[in-house]
């Protein structure tokens, strides 16, 4: 999991909010705090101004009347009067001005300017108030050019008895209210510095008391996600934060067990799918492969790995005569053959959709099924059908025909009448022959036999079988045997192993041309003995020696017939050799001859005999 940013932690975020809210809240306050403090400074300043005005005037209108009387209005009299009551002033006042009615400047108290006394003022603001003086005061804020200094100004008319000597002009400087502003405002920003720190140290303790409940929430949520149940979120107190830890708690206890109860469906699920005998192949929506089990792979000769992600379509090699809608609308099953040079494969297929709850097409199931022995024993069962219906229709056709025969008048002519009895019994004879192979078969087919072992001295078994053929053979035929001179035992049932040898040799005898041979050869080999009977005949093609064990197979079915066999002769020898724990098999070159090939165990319960 990513690690969370220091400035994205939920705790970070509180504190911050938290902090800037207090903030805020300090900065209105000490707004309206201050514009409050600065407007009863401001009002308690000019309060004063007027009121020191107000007393400076009705002084200086005492003075200016005074030396009217007693001088006769001689100007610098009267400035002399004037500057004694100004010496006088207190209250912190920057500058005074006594201005005539005429706009002259009678004194000063700028020691600085004292020049400007006797002359007309040049502010334009005061010679505006000389020329319309009335009984109001008018206030005024400046600045000073050279030192910037901030002052308040108030001129107000002199008046005494009704009588107006001009106008005072009183300045005073401001620079202490707002150096006691700027105080002010030091402590505030001191104390919301402390309170915002307060505040950061109790958000954070307030956070943490949130946070750290969540912080482990989220470690468990982590925990669970790699697929750890164990841990258990810590619960500090009743509030709503412990009930959400409790219930957290609760949701990974059933978490847990619904994670079990889905992992055990899986293993179940894939074990089946492991092992089933039907290939299962499941694909996306779009028709892509997600899915395959170990027998499809075996089925389909594919690696899941390389088909993974491939087009069902092109995986069952049917994407000439369906496409992947047909198969989602396909209700029936259908064959698929991937048969090689090597062997044949048959697979029959049925489809199904996945569907998603609210009934969308999610992808398709392909449940795969090998056929292919089920069509083979179909085919070789119709085969049998046929062969059999043909090898009975040829001998009761012609005993039909010498019996209509024989009815119409052939009966009359004794020598024909003779022959014509001879033939159809020939047939008949035929004809049991093969019923009696079919029963037999059927038997074996049926495990409705029993095999009685014996223990034999082979060598003497096999030599009077040979013995007993080549007394009675009427073909110019030599038997040449190889056989050892030592005893051999094996534990065989000796009836039925004779009439396997005696169709071999039948058969043999029947193939091999005038003058020929057939060669019986016994090898004793570590734990069985190999048995092999050869002849000289045309011998048998190869691409047909491993049919000759199939029922009612012949390679010259012509001559095979003329002969008298029934084609069932090897399949019953089969039988017979395998019930007993051998095998037999068949080896052959064109026009050289075939040798027919059985063995026989030499042990009996892992005992050698």
């Amino acid at each position: 999991m990513k690690k969370v940013g220091f400035f994205k932690s939920i705790q970070v975020k509180f504190v911050l909010v938290y902090t800037l809210l207090i903030l805020l809240a300090m900065q209105i306050i000490g707004v309206n705090f201050t514009d409050r403090v600065m407007e009863n400074s401001l009002d308690t300043f000019n309060a004063t101004l007027k009121q020191q005005a107000n007393m400076l005037a009705i002084n200086v209108g005492e003075a200016i009347k005074e030396a009217k009387e007693t001088t006769q209005g001689d100007p610098n009299d009267i400035t002399a009067k004037v500057n004694d009551q100004l010496s006088n002033i207190e209250g912190g006042l920057k500058e005074v001005e006594v201005i005539d009615d005429t706009g002259i400047i009678v004194a000063t108290t700028d020691r600085e300017h004292q020049d400007i006394v006797g002359k007309r003022t040049t502010d334009e603001k005061i010679m505006h108030d000389v020329l319309n003086s009335t009984n109001t005061n008018h206030q005024y804020k400046q600045r000073d050019e050279k030192t910037g200094e901030r002052f308040g100004a108030i001129t107000t008319p002199i008046m005494v008895d009704n009588q107006s000597y001009g106008i005072l002009y009183v300045a005073k400087s401001m620079e202490g209210i707002y150096k006691d502003l700027r105080e002010n405002n030091g402590i505030l920003a001191s104390a919301t510095v402390i309170a915002l720190l307060v505040t950061a140290l109790l958000g954070m303790f307030l956070a943490r008391t949130f946070t750290k409940p969540l912080a482990q929430m989220q470690k468990q949520a982590l925990a669970i996600s790699q697929g750890n149940f164990t841990r258990k979120v810590k619960r500090y107190d009743e509030d709503e934060i412990g009930q959400l830890a409790m219930s957290f708690n609760n949701m990974t206890e059933r978490l847990h067990e619904a994670n079990a109860t889905t992992e055990a469906e899986r293993r179940k699920l894939r074990s089946v799918l492991t092992y089933m005998t039907d290939g299962v192949i499941a694909t996306d929506k779009n028709g892509h492969v997600i899915l395959m089990n170990n027998r499809s792979e075996e089925l389909l000769g594919v690696y899941r790995q390389n088909v993974l992600g491939s087009f069902i379509i092109d995986l069952l090699k049917v994407k000439d005569e369906y496409s992947i809608d047909d198969l989602y609308k396909l209700d029936q099953t259908i064959i698929l053959d991937f048969s090689n040079d090597e062997q044949k494969i048959l697979l029959r297929a049925n489809f199904s959709m996945i569907k998603k709850e609210s009934g969308a097409v999610n992808g398709l199931i392909a449940v795969l099924h090998d056929v292919t022995e089920q069509e083979q024993v179909e085919t070789e069962r119709r085969e049998f059908v046929a062969n059999v219906s043909h090898e009975l229709r040829t001998p009761l056709t012609t005993m039909r025909s010498y019996l209509e025969a024989l009815q119409d008048g052939a009966v009359n002519d004794e020598a024909l009448a003779t022959k014509f009895l001879g033939v159809t019994q020939t047939e008949t004879e035929r004809m049991i022959r093969l019923v009696n192979d079919l029963l037999q078969l059927s038997k074996l087919d049926a495990k409705d036999y029993t095999i009685s072992p014996q223990r034999t001295e082979f060598m003497a078994f096999f030599n009077k079988i040979i013995d007993r053929f080549d007394m009675a053979k009427k073909q110019n035929i030599h038997l040449v045997r190889k056989l050892p001179d030592a005893r051999v035992y094996v534990y065989i049932d000796r009836d039925k192993l004779t009439q396997v040898i005696d169709n071999i040799i039948s058969n043999a005898l029947k193939y091999s041309p005038e003058g020929g041979s057939l060669t019986f050869q016994v090898i004793k080999q570590k734990g069985f003995l190999r048995i092999s009977i050869s002849d000289q005949g045309v011998g048998i093609p190869k691409e047909n020696l491993g049919k000759i064990f199939m029922r009612f197979y012949r390679v010259d079915r012509a001559r095979s017939r003329k002969l008298g066999g029934t084609g069932l002769g090897l399949a019953i020898a089969k039988e017979m050799i395998e019930a007993q724990g051998g095998q037999i098999w068949a080896e052959s070159e064109w026009n050289k001859g075939t040798t027919i090939i059985f063995t026989l165990p030499l042990t009996r319960g892992g005992r050698e005999l």
